[in-house]
């Protein structure tokens, strides 16, 4: 791993500065926004593969660029935070942010959690660069790029991990995932929640897209293992 784009949006020179400078000292390539308004532009003209943002920004906070990322993009989106309140906003938000750090931070833990978000994105997306960027089972259909999901044409809402796992089972049916794996593969390095925060999303994905919750045909539990997404692509 090698190489990809991280874009640093932090409006406080010396973290962005000294961020960058781990950053690099790792082989990736950094661009830094000062500002929010910044930040949105060098998005869209850097096309970054991971992006870390700071939440309270000049001009555009960190939480519109996170949501503007989210609305186009499936890339990790790490957030910073001086106050443990804001981080409990951007959970409550449902941002789609895939990791959150609170300040003063080790530069070396920064960067470890950049590792692991690239790793699980990347394995994320493989299934997404090698098939179509639609899943159909059935009535079922997967928008894997924006985060959209049909069944019989009528928009089916899911959360962002939602969607997350929803595309992690779908994209390998018949494979069966540990509630560890699910978990270390959509939440990662994330402190919030454990193993039983998957059960919890599983039965939200299932009352959103089982046509009887109670008896799933889409994403079967397998007991004393964990979950299988079971289905012929269509």
């Amino acid at each position: 791993m090698s190489g990809e784009r991280i874009l640093i949006v932090e409006d406080e020179r010396e973290i962005a500065d000294l961020v960058r400078d781990y950053l690099k000292d790792e082989g990736f390539e950094v661009l830094i926004a000062y500002d929010g308004e910044q930040g949105l532009k060098s998005y869209n003209q850097f096309k970054p593969d991971l992006a870390i943002l700071d939440i309270m920004l000049p001009k555009i906070e960190g939480t519109e660029i996170a949501r503007v990322i989210r609305s186009q993009s499936t890339i990790p989106v790490i957030m910073l935070s001086a106050k443990k309140k804001d981080i409990d906003k951007i959970l409550s938000l449902g941002l789609g942010a895939d990791d959150y750090i609170t300040k003063p931070f080790s530069p070396g833990e920064l960067v470890a959690r950049v590792k692991a978000q690239l790793r699980r994105y990347l394995l994320l997306s493989s299934p997404a660069k090698e098939e179509a960027d639609i899943l159909r089972y059935g009535a079922l259909t997967i928008h894997l790029k924006n985060y959209q999901v049909e069944i019989d044409g009528e928009v089916v809402y899911l959360s962002a991990k939602e969607f997350e796992v929803l595309r992690l089972l779908a994209a390998s049916p018949n494979q069966v995932f540990t509630r560890d794996q699910i978990f270390n593969l959509v939440w990662g390095f994330n402190d919030y929640g454990d193993v039983n925060t998957v059960t919890v999303h599983i039965k939200k994905i299932r009352e959103k897209i089982e046509a009887d919750p109670a008896q799933p045909k889409l994403i079967k539990t397998v007991w004393g293992v964990g979950y299988k997404f079971q289905g012929e692509k269509a």
